[in-house]
Protein backbone atom coordinates (compact mmCIF):
# COMPACT_ATOMS: atom_id res chain seq x y z
CA UNK A 1 0.00 0.00 0.00
CA UNK A 2 1.32 3.44 -0.90
CA UNK A 3 0.63 6.68 0.99
CA UNK A 4 -0.84 8.29 -2.16
CA UNK A 5 -3.32 5.51 -2.92
CA UNK A 6 -6.89 6.81 -2.83
CA UNK A 7 -5.73 9.96 -1.02
CA UNK A 8 -5.90 12.71 -3.62
CA UNK A 9 -9.34 13.22 -5.19
CA UNK A 10 -9.11 12.69 -8.98
CA UNK A 11 -10.73 16.08 -9.79
CA UNK A 12 -7.98 17.73 -7.72
CA UNK A 13 -5.33 15.73 -9.59
CA UNK A 14 -6.91 16.92 -12.86
CA UNK A 15 -6.94 20.54 -11.67
CA UNK A 16 -3.29 20.38 -10.59
CA UNK A 17 -2.41 18.77 -13.93
CA UNK A 18 -4.26 21.54 -15.79
CA UNK A 19 -2.37 24.18 -13.80
CA UNK A 20 0.96 22.53 -14.67
CA UNK A 21 -0.09 22.42 -18.32
CA UNK A 22 -0.91 26.14 -18.16
CA UNK A 23 2.51 26.88 -16.62
CA UNK A 24 4.19 24.92 -19.42
CA UNK A 25 2.15 26.80 -22.03
CA UNK A 26 3.13 30.18 -20.57
CA UNK A 27 6.80 29.36 -21.02
CA UNK A 28 6.73 27.48 -24.31
CA UNK A 29 5.88 28.72 -27.79
CA UNK A 30 2.46 27.74 -29.11
CA UNK A 31 1.86 26.03 -32.43
CA UNK A 32 0.30 28.15 -35.15
CA UNK A 33 -3.13 26.51 -35.33
CA UNK A 34 -6.23 28.06 -36.83
CA UNK A 35 -8.29 29.42 -33.92
CA UNK A 36 -11.57 28.12 -35.29
CA UNK A 37 -10.23 24.59 -35.61
CA UNK A 38 -8.49 24.75 -32.24
CA UNK A 39 -11.61 26.00 -30.43
CA UNK A 40 -13.86 23.50 -32.22
CA UNK A 41 -11.64 20.55 -31.28
CA UNK A 42 -11.20 21.75 -27.71
CA UNK A 43 -14.94 22.38 -27.40
CA UNK A 44 -15.84 18.96 -28.78
CA UNK A 45 -13.46 17.22 -26.36
CA UNK A 46 -14.75 19.29 -23.44
CA UNK A 47 -18.34 18.32 -24.29
CA UNK A 48 -17.27 14.68 -24.57
CA UNK A 49 -15.64 15.00 -21.15
CA UNK A 50 -18.83 16.39 -19.63
CA UNK A 51 -20.91 13.61 -21.19
CA UNK A 52 -18.55 10.85 -20.03
CA UNK A 53 -18.11 12.17 -16.51
CA UNK A 54 -21.79 12.99 -16.03
CA UNK A 55 -23.08 9.69 -17.36
CA UNK A 56 -20.49 7.83 -15.29
CA UNK A 57 -21.29 9.74 -12.13
CA UNK A 58 -25.03 9.32 -12.61
CA UNK A 59 -24.81 5.56 -13.23
CA UNK A 60 -22.31 5.10 -10.43
CA UNK A 61 -24.00 7.43 -8.01
CA UNK A 62 -27.30 5.58 -8.12
CA UNK A 63 -25.74 2.38 -6.77
CA UNK A 64 -22.43 3.34 -5.16
CA UNK A 65 -20.91 6.32 -3.40
CA UNK A 66 -17.89 7.06 -5.62
CA UNK A 67 -16.04 8.55 -2.65
CA UNK A 68 -16.40 5.44 -0.46
CA UNK A 69 -15.73 2.49 -2.78
CA UNK A 70 -15.32 0.13 0.19
CA UNK A 71 -18.99 0.64 1.07
CA UNK A 72 -20.09 -0.55 -2.39
CA UNK A 73 -22.91 -3.03 -2.24
CA UNK A 74 -23.38 -3.38 -5.99
CA UNK A 75 -21.17 -3.62 -9.05
CA UNK A 76 -22.17 -1.08 -11.71
CA UNK A 77 -21.76 -2.56 -15.20
CA UNK A 78 -24.54 -0.93 -17.19
CA UNK A 79 -24.78 2.30 -19.15
CA UNK A 80 -21.42 3.86 -19.90
CA UNK A 81 -19.80 1.17 -17.73
CA UNK A 82 -20.62 -1.33 -20.43
CA UNK A 83 -17.87 0.37 -22.51
CA UNK A 84 -15.32 1.60 -19.97
CA UNK A 85 -14.63 0.75 -16.35
CA UNK A 86 -13.54 4.31 -15.61
CA UNK A 87 -15.98 6.72 -17.24
CA UNK A 88 -15.45 9.56 -14.78
CA UNK A 89 -11.67 9.40 -15.11
CA UNK A 90 -11.98 9.16 -18.89
CA UNK A 91 -14.10 12.32 -18.77
CA UNK A 92 -11.31 14.10 -16.88
CA UNK A 93 -8.78 12.93 -19.48
CA UNK A 94 -11.01 14.36 -22.23
CA UNK A 95 -11.07 17.70 -20.37
CA UNK A 96 -7.28 17.68 -20.11
CA UNK A 97 -6.94 16.89 -23.82
CA UNK A 98 -9.34 19.74 -24.58
CA UNK A 99 -7.21 22.04 -22.43
CA UNK A 100 -4.02 20.91 -24.21
CA UNK A 101 -5.57 21.63 -27.60
CA UNK A 102 -6.84 24.99 -26.39
CA UNK A 103 -3.35 25.89 -25.15
CA UNK A 104 -1.87 24.79 -28.52
CA UNK A 105 1.50 23.84 -26.99
CA UNK A 106 2.61 20.29 -27.84
CA UNK A 107 4.38 19.79 -24.48
CA UNK A 108 1.05 20.20 -22.68
CA UNK A 109 0.00 16.82 -24.09
CA UNK A 110 2.23 15.35 -21.38
CA UNK A 111 -0.43 16.46 -18.88
CA UNK A 112 -3.15 13.97 -19.88
CA UNK A 113 -0.52 11.23 -20.16
CA UNK A 114 0.78 11.97 -16.66
CA UNK A 115 -2.79 12.08 -15.35
CA UNK A 116 -3.55 8.64 -16.81
CA UNK A 117 -0.41 7.15 -15.24
CA UNK A 118 -1.04 8.76 -11.85
CA UNK A 119 -4.75 7.88 -11.69
CA UNK A 120 -4.11 4.34 -12.88
CA UNK A 121 -1.43 3.72 -10.25
CA UNK A 122 -2.83 5.60 -7.25
CA UNK A 123 -6.60 5.44 -7.80
CA UNK A 124 -7.73 2.75 -10.24
CA UNK A 125 -5.46 -0.12 -9.19
CA UNK A 126 -6.31 0.32 -5.49
CA UNK A 127 -10.02 0.55 -6.36
CA UNK A 128 -9.74 -2.63 -8.41
CA UNK A 129 -8.12 -4.42 -5.45
CA UNK A 130 -11.11 -3.46 -3.29
CA UNK A 131 -13.63 -4.50 -5.95
CA UNK A 132 -11.88 -7.84 -6.49
CA UNK A 133 -11.98 -8.50 -2.77
CA UNK A 134 -15.67 -7.53 -2.54
CA UNK A 135 -17.03 -9.05 -5.76
CA UNK A 136 -14.44 -11.70 -6.69
CA UNK A 137 -15.21 -13.66 -9.84
CA UNK A 138 -18.03 -11.32 -10.84
CA UNK A 139 -15.57 -8.42 -11.01
CA UNK A 140 -12.93 -10.57 -12.76
CA UNK A 141 -15.49 -11.42 -15.46
CA UNK A 142 -16.34 -7.73 -15.80
CA UNK A 143 -12.63 -6.89 -16.16
CA UNK A 144 -12.34 -9.44 -18.98
CA UNK A 145 -15.36 -7.95 -20.79
CA UNK A 146 -14.74 -4.21 -20.35
CA UNK A 147 -11.47 -2.35 -20.76
CA UNK A 148 -10.05 -0.14 -18.05
CA UNK A 149 -10.04 2.98 -20.23
CA UNK A 150 -11.50 2.32 -23.71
Amino acid sequence: MNALENRVPPPLVALLTALMMWAIARNTPAMPIDNTLRLALAGALAILGVLLATSGFRAFGRAVNPIDIEAASALVTGGIYHYTRNAMYLGLVAFLLAWAIYLAVPWTLLGPVAFVFFITRFQIIPEERILLKKFGDTYRAYQRQVRRWL
